[in-house]
């Protein structure tokens, strides 16, 4: 099982979501850089469900670092973030453990690492594992952000309610990282959740998708070819459960337009060359151009609803139906914003310590 990203900088996963406890380890930042426990607890609070659309599993998420930092400082050895299951409720799973859930990654599981690989709650194929993904992504958005790199996601839209599209980027991602909602415009944000809640009280689930600016980075970064940097960017956003589908910039309506319209012409601002639009999204050639990354990623409705629904008896090899008991979410689009800027930044901090090395992370 492959659970590491990274080349540089790595990050890899440990436990399930019905465990003891579940974790990561950053491996690759040099010493000295400083660790902000009080952002990590932040970001995670994002992460956390809260009221009638989302779960009712309210895990406190209370990190530890074990390993990798003295006092405040890292110490240059890979750091080891730990947290702890507490609110567990395995018997909701017992009478479907060989009945997979449609959509699920019950089967692919099962398929893989036999009946011995299906763990209650999905086991290390949960959403519960993006908690630790979260806290190590939220030392690389400092690390990031010490260097001038911004990077803000919003909900661009739930079904078919939708968001306003950036406008001034850093604005709008320094207005982010106050909301635990994340829409730009707030009179959008009752009718998302009012969407939220319609499907919830049927016991079925909605989608939606996830807009992401990445600010600051410098032009040059990426390779061409295997290591884009939207090949990088999309192998790991890829591992956020429930995403299945990404495009940077225009994406797939650039085929609609000719060149002459899809073209981004140059021109020089603040004395150094820019574009005068961003259809490719600040990728060129697979490597970064200077101006701001801009991705959106489509999350799929949540495969676990509370509808009757036909399965299979893996056991027996039968046809069969199901109807899922237990805590799980109507929409995960809005807690999977802060994976969505965890994940970007562990992709481009490792991208950056490719160009520049490791030492050239800390400030």
């Amino acid at each position: 099982m492959k659970n590491t990203f990274g080349n540089n900088v790595t990050v890899t996963l440990f436990g399930e979501s019905h465990g003891e406890a579940i974790g990561a380890v950053l491996d690759g930042l040099p010493s000295g850089i400083k660790i902000d426990r009080e952002y990590i607890a932040d970001c995670l609070s994002k992460r956390r469900p809260y009221g009638d659309i989302s779960t009712a599993r309210a895990e406190k998420d209370e990190f530890k670092i074990l390993s990798g930092v003295n006092g405040d400082l890292t110490t240059g050895t890979p750091i080891c973030i730990i947290i702890e299951n507490e609110n567990v409720k395995s018997g909701d799973y017992e009478n479907i453990k060989l009945t997979p859930r449609p959509s699920h990654a019950d089967f692919t599981a099962f398929c893989k690492y036999g009946s011995v690989g299906v763990l209650p709650g999905g086991g290390h194929f949960s959403g519960r594992l993006t908690a630790p993904l979260v806290a190590a992504g939220a030392i690389a958005l400092s690390v990031l952000k010490a260097k001038g790199v911004l990077i803000g996601t919003h909900i661009k839209s739930i079904a078919d309610v939708k968001d306003r599209d950036f406008a001034d980027i850093n604005k709008d991602i320094e207005r982010l990282s106050d909301l635990k909602f994340a829409v730009l415009d707030q009179a959008r944000a009752e009718k998302m959740t009012d969407v939220i809640r319609a499907a919830k009280a049927e016991g079925d689930s909605v989608g939606g998708v996830l807009e992401t600016a990445v600010t600051g980075l410098p032009a040059g970064v990426g390779e061409p070819w295997f290591d884009s940097l939207e090949g990088v960017l999309s192998h790991a956003l890829f591992s956020i459960p429930g995403v299945k589908g990404i495009e940077f910039g225009a994406g797939f309506s650039i085929t609609e337009k000719r060149g002459s319209e899809a073209n981004d012409e140059f021109c020089i601002k603040n004395g150094k060359p820019s574009t005068l639009t961003n259809n490719s999204g600040g990728i060129s050639g697979g490597i970064s151009n200077g101006e701001p990354i801009l991705f959106q990623l489509a999350v799929k409705p949540t495969p676990t609803i509370f509808k009757e629904q036909k399965t299979v008896d893996l056991t027996s090899g039968t046809e069969t139906t199901i109807k899922p008991q237990g805590r799980h979410d109507p929409c995960i689009v809005h807690r999977a914003r802060i994976v969505a800027d965890s994940v970007t930044a562990l992709a481009i901090l490792d991208m950056l310590s490719a160009k520049y090395g490791v030492e050239g992370l800390r400030e």
